[in-house]
């Protein structure tokens, strides 16, 4: 390939990543205006140029249906999530059990994990402390539990979100490894 396309190629895979640094820098600065967009391309080319990080590889796909229902389902979970870990704040009788879990992710995408251990972070109650990319394991800090059985609900939650991102954003390779994983069962 020639040195040409090679940047050609370059260029329109980290396309995606260019537009969204152009988009932050104007809504850093909350100016939308056309210096703000020329000063916002000068910066991600810069952050492109200098920080050489290796190219996002996305899935090309897009399922809008299933991005609406992650948005409103991850909508919910946050009012929940807030709601029950402020009652267990207020509630002087019962102290909110904590525990360290280990979640196994179906897919073999560091993208994919990325988004399943901040939509999990996100959510009030549990917090993402460390992954093993080899092994494809997140490991979660959660409060509120009181048995083995809440400990699971929690590991299916964060397996839902894996299933919920793939079937919005995942490659077809990835959205047929999950479908294989819920028809085979949890591992």
């Amino acid at each position: 390939m020639s040195p040409a396309a090679n940047l050609a190629t370059s260029i329109w895979r980290q396309l995606p990543f260019f537009i969204w640094l152009i988009a932050l820098w104007m809504l850093l600065w909350a100016q939308f205006t056309v210096l703000s967009f020329l000063t916002g391309v000068i910066v991600a080319i810069f952050v492109t140029r200098v920080f050489r990080l290796p190219p996002v590889e996305l899935s090309g796909r897009v399922n809008l249906w299933w991005g609406f229902i992650f948005l409103s389902e991850f909508f919910f979970s946050v009012v929940k999530g807030s709601l029950l870990v402020a009652w267990q704040v207020i509630n002087p009788r019962q102290y909110p059990g904590m525990a360290i879990i280990a979640v196994p992710m179906v897919t073999d995408d560091d993208l994919i994990m990325t988004h399943v251990a901040v939509t999990a972070s996100l959510i009030p109650g549990s917090l993402i402390i460390d992954t093993d990319r080899d092994r494809r394991i997140l490991y979660l800090h959660i409060i509120g539990v009181h048995s083995a059985e809440d400990v699971e609900r929690q590991r299916r939650s964060v397996m839902h979100w894996e299933e919920r991102i793939v079937r919005a954003v995942g490659s077809r390779a990835q959205l047929e490894q999950m479908r294989a994983k819920v028809k085979g069962g949890a591992p």
